[in-house]
């Protein structure tokens, strides 16, 4: 298996074939996108020779906002100590390989189609969701390819999610959580947790980011109950916020780090529960020159970062800032918020789109005050978009001045031929609405 060298360099397809139309044909083993369970997957990976069990010592992470940016930084950070990293992570933005980084990078278009036909044979006609199959098929290529440690996150929950076959990682982590899914994982914080708590295992220590109290609760009942050892934010690490970057302390002793890579106040917090993770992990050489490196050199596209580049960068005025950020549920909304109050040298203007699953007006309500108007548009290609006009909607009673654009490119239009003064705009509201936007511009 030769993975590619990384989603930036193309990959390549072979003639006749390719990956997508082996996607396509597995989204029809399963009448419904998303149904949780373990015995499907199970199933198929006893067929497959378990690979599940051949994996490299798995880093399991679970939560609703920031596993991605956990992800990001703990992977520079143990590059940084030379160690070989995989990462299993979703949804992806541009193109599936995404979701399975090996040692060497993206995993290529041939040995994409070949594992994902091998499970397509494995598990006949026999219902499975798109997840898990792919999962599955992840698995045999993590086990195929020699490597240090493997980034595991979860698709959803994490009680019955896909992922969690793994056995005993070495570590588990869970980022905050807040309201999600409800129709898949409970209406209330505490049965959200639960499902997130799934992931727990008996004996395996697990670093546990900022949460709410209701939240918390669950978690230490749950480690109570297995016998888990919790690293707490709060209790047994802290960080806070400096003019160089952030400090973060715990039982070893207090560090100053860097500024974060990736952009957004929200992003101390991921970077010091990666540092929090780091510090939980005995033999890996992440030594403090590696885990600065790592906070210092994350990259993790999506995630409110400039665009520069492509016919949507290029059709603004050359004094205007065009900006991307995939986040989607109602925490994520406040956590942009607060980066975006530092944001007042320009206007702010909004191209907001949705899936008709989220919960809109929690998400655009913080940003209400921050900009000064907002277009809507519905996400190309996807069926559970909301329309502009609902969107549009939406974002009206949340307390925005809104208005449907037909595009991003219209939205983009409307919004410089109606403001005078240099603005900065902000694409938010969607991570597939990213991954459209990074497709044709990125």
């Amino acid at each position: 298996m030769t993975p590619a060298a990384d989603a930036d360099a193309g990959i390549t397809a072979r003639p006749g074939k390719t990956s997508d139309v082996v996607l396509e044909r597995l989204t029809r083993l399963h009448p419904k996108i998303i149904d949780l369970s373990l015995g499907r997957v199970e199933r198929l990976l006893a067929r497959l020779g378990h690979p599940e069990e051949r994996l490299a010592p798995v880093v399991h992470v679970a939560g609703t906002n920031g596993k991605g940016s956990l992800l990001a930084f703990l992977r520079a950070m143990l590059q940084a100590a030379g160690q070989r990293v995989q990462v299993y992570s979703s949804p992806h933005l541009v193109r599936f390989h995404e979701r399975i980084r090996l040692t060497g990078g993206l995993i290529g278009e041939d040995a994409l189609i070949e594992l994902l036909e091998r499970c397509e044979t494995a598990n006949g006609p026999e219902p499975i969701t798109y997840f898990e199959i792919t999962t599955a098929a992840a698995f045999l290529a993590f086990a195929g390819d020699p490597a240090d440690v493997l980034l595991l996150e979860t698709g959803l929950g994490g009680r019955l999610d896909a992922t969690n076959v793994v056995a005993r990682p070495r570590l588990t982590a869970i980022t905050p959580i807040a309201m999600d899914h409800q129709q898949f994982l409970g209406d209330t914080l505490a049965a959200i947790a639960g499902e997130k708590a799934g992931i727990l295992k008996a004996g395996v220590p697990c670093v546990v980011g900022p949460q709410e109290p209701a939240a918390l609760a669950v978690l230490e009942a749950r480690a109570g109950d297995l016998g888990v050892p919790l690293f707490c934010h709060g209790r047994d690490w802290t960080f806070e916020a400096t003019a160089s970057g952030f400090r973060y302390a715990d039982a070893k002793g207090v560090r100053d780090l860097p500024v974060p890579a990736l952009a957004g106040h929200h992003q101390v917090a991921n970077a010091a529960l990666a540092v929090a993770c780091a510090r939980r992990l005995d033999g890996f050489g992440l030594d403090d020159r590696a885990i600065d490196r790592g906070v210092a050199g994350a990259e993790w596209r999506g995630r409110l970062h400039p665009l520069t580049r492509g016919p949507l960068a290029t059709s603004l005025p050359e004094d205007w800032e065009l900006w991307l950020d995939g986040g989607h549920n109602p925490a994520a909304g406040q956590a942009l918020a607060e980066t975006l109050q530092g944001w007042r040298d320009r206007p702010l203007h909004l191209v907001y789109g949705m899936l008709d699953t989220k919960a809109a007006a929690g998400f655009l309500a913080p940003l209400a005050p921050l900009a000064r108007d907002l277009k809507a548009v519905a996400i190309p290609g996807e069926a559970a978009s909301l329309s502009a006009e609902a969107a549009a909607g939406h974002a009206r009673e949340a307390g925005h001045d809104a208005a449907a654009a037909a595009s991003v490119a219209d939205a983009l239009q409307s919004i410089v031929e109606s403001s005078a003064p240099p603005g900065r705009i902000l694409i938010c509201g969607s991570l597939y609405l990213a991954g459209q936007v990074l497709a044709e511009n990125g």
